[in-house]
């Protein structure tokens, strides 16, 4: 995804499922942040 340009990356994981929580990871600081679902879109605007 680096590659085409993407700013960043959600992962959903096992974690997600407990805790209704994702990780986000910007392409250019590699800064990885866990955040509840709720919380994307004003994470990414």
């Amino acid at each position: 995804m680096d590659e085409i340009g993407t700013p960043f990356c959600i992962t959903v994981d096992h974690q997600t499922l407990e805790d209704e929580t994702v990780t986000i990871r910007y392409r250019d600081s590699m800064k990885q942040e866990r955040i509840k679902i709720k919380d994307i879109s004003n994470k990414i605007i």
